[in-house]
């Protein structure tokens, strides 16, 4: 059961403010360099270390360990045994001082894992507001995940990865390093995707294939009939019109739809340096 501790034993834990704690449970290990706001939970069990900083009504259900120079924003949930912000899986690791930064509004359920950056990459871990990080969901070393985003059960993001917007990730899926994932796409259970996927799509496979449009998506999230149309027309363009060569192609649905904001994201995505090739239709 959680417990109200007393401002004398708020004191011993090295708050600085003890008129309106945070509620912790006797059995949790809290280093009293934290930074704990009101109106914080921790639970049974839960052990946070000296550089974590927990923001106005995080909960901490219990088992939940979270270490390093770890942020966590207003009103994130978070489940018994995910494990935030520890060393990262690289080999190339050298101690270095880098980050996990997580937003507001997430639920990170049983056993999720986020780990910190490295020198090789951004030095930090980004994940945005409003994620569902669902039953033992990894984000690796010097990811940047976006507002949104949903990830299934055991869905793994390897390092570096940037994930923007409202996607979804099905169960079991693994992003390789390095991969791109563009804004409202949706990708399939158990797909191995090795390559960017443009905002928009939907992608399947045991190597991920663009399919088509993400169209259920984006009615859900209110586009316009006629937008919806135009991102399909410039997939067919782009995709299916094998008479120019690709960038060509990239260049005439960027004249043709100067004045389409969700097509030109499709452009602009397409003409950004990468290191992964982008992802595209069975042949």
């Amino acid at each position: 059961m959680i417990q109200t501790h007393t401002n004398e034993m708020s004191e011993k834990l090295g708050y600085k403010n003890t008129v309106s704690s945070p509620l912790i449970h006797e059995t949790a290990i809290v280093s009293q360099h934290a930074t704990i706001s009101d109106g914080v939970e921790i639970g049974p069990y839960c052990i946070i270390g000296d550089n974590v900083t927990l923001k106005s009504g995080v909960k901490l259900y219990s088992h939940v360990h979270i270490d390093g120079i770890t942020e966590i924003g207003e009103n994130t949930k978070i489940f018994p045994f995910a494990a935030i912000g520890f060393i990262p899986q690289d080999l190339k690791y050298a101690g270095e001082e880098s980050t996990v930064k997580i937003g507001k509004n997430n639920t990170l359920r049983e056993y999720v894992t986020v780990h910190g950056g490295t020198k090789l990459g951004r030095m930090e871990t980004v994940i945005g507001d409003n994620c569902l990080l669902m039953i033992s969901t990894h984000i690796a070393h010097d990811c940047i995940v976006g507002d949104n985003v949903v990830m299934s059960n055991n869905a793994t993001i390897g390092g570096h990865a940037i994930i923007e917007d409202n996607v979804i990730i099905g169960g079991l899926a693994a992003i390789h390093q390095f991969v791109r994932i563009g804004r409202y796409a949706i990708i399939g259970g158990l797909s191995g995707v090795e390559s960017d996927i443009v905002p928009y799509a939907t992608v399947a496979g045991e190597r991920a294939k663009l399919l088509g449009v993400n169209t259920r998506g984006l009615k859900r999230h209110g586009f316009k009939n006629e937008d919806i149309a135009a991102v399909h027309q410039a997939y067919e363009m782009i995709f299916k019109n094998a008479d120019d060569c690709f960038s060509a192609r990239v260049h005439k649905v960027e004249l043709e739809y100067q004045n389409n904001d969700n097509v030109l994201t499709i452009v602009k995505f397409l003409k950004t340096n990468k290191v992964r090739p982008i992802c595209t239709p069975s042949k």
